[in-house]
């Protein structure tokens, strides 16, 4: 595009533009933006327009009767997706990877602590008399152990969740 081209239709462009957007409730810089670009892609097919402000004209109001339909037809959402209380696909995959970290951090336990954390997180909901009978420890000291086992696990874990976290 020729910057004698642009100098000459930008004024020309911005009035016309202005004039059409607000006619139908658009936005003038958008409709600019589309008119330049179909320009440019005339100019790469067809060379340049033997009219320039004829064509323009033409353009601008082609551009803002096919933004008046895109609105037409368009419909906003009931609510924002945002919204959605329900977790997405990021947030399964997040819970995910905290999951196995997790579970990589019970596997480097030290003694029986790591039977005993699994035990503790089992979807079967163990009690503790089925806990302590599983490990073959007595009932009262499986509190204590359990004490011992969540230091060890958070001492493993805090440099991984320190990492996580933002700063400043």
């Amino acid at each position: 595009m020729t910057p004698d081209l642009v100098a000459a239709l930008r004024p020309l462009l911005t009035a016309e533009a202005s004039a059409e957007a607000h006619a139908g409730g658009g936005e003038p810089g958008d409709l600019e933006q589309a008119v330049w670009l179909r320009l440019l892609e005339r100019l790469e097919t067809d060379g340049p327009p033997l009219d320039p402000q004829g064509w323009l004209r033409r353009a601008v109001r082609a551009e803002a009767r096919r933004s008046r339909r895109t609105t037409r037809l368009e419909r906003p959402y009931g609510a924002e997706p945002a919204d959605d209380l329900r977790p997405g696909p990021e947030q399964h995959v997040l819970t995910a990877a905290r999951y196995r970290a997790l579970r990589d951090a019970v596997r480097r336990l030290p003694g029986r602590c790591p039977r005993l954390i699994e035990a503790l997180l089992s979807p079967k909901d163990l009690t503790y008399r089925e806990i302590a009978g599983e490990l073959g420890i007595s009932q009262g000291s499986l509190g204590p152990e359990r004490s011992r086992c969540l230091g060890c696990l958070r001492r493993l874990l805090t440099p991984e969740v320190a990492a996580c976290e933002a700063r400043g």
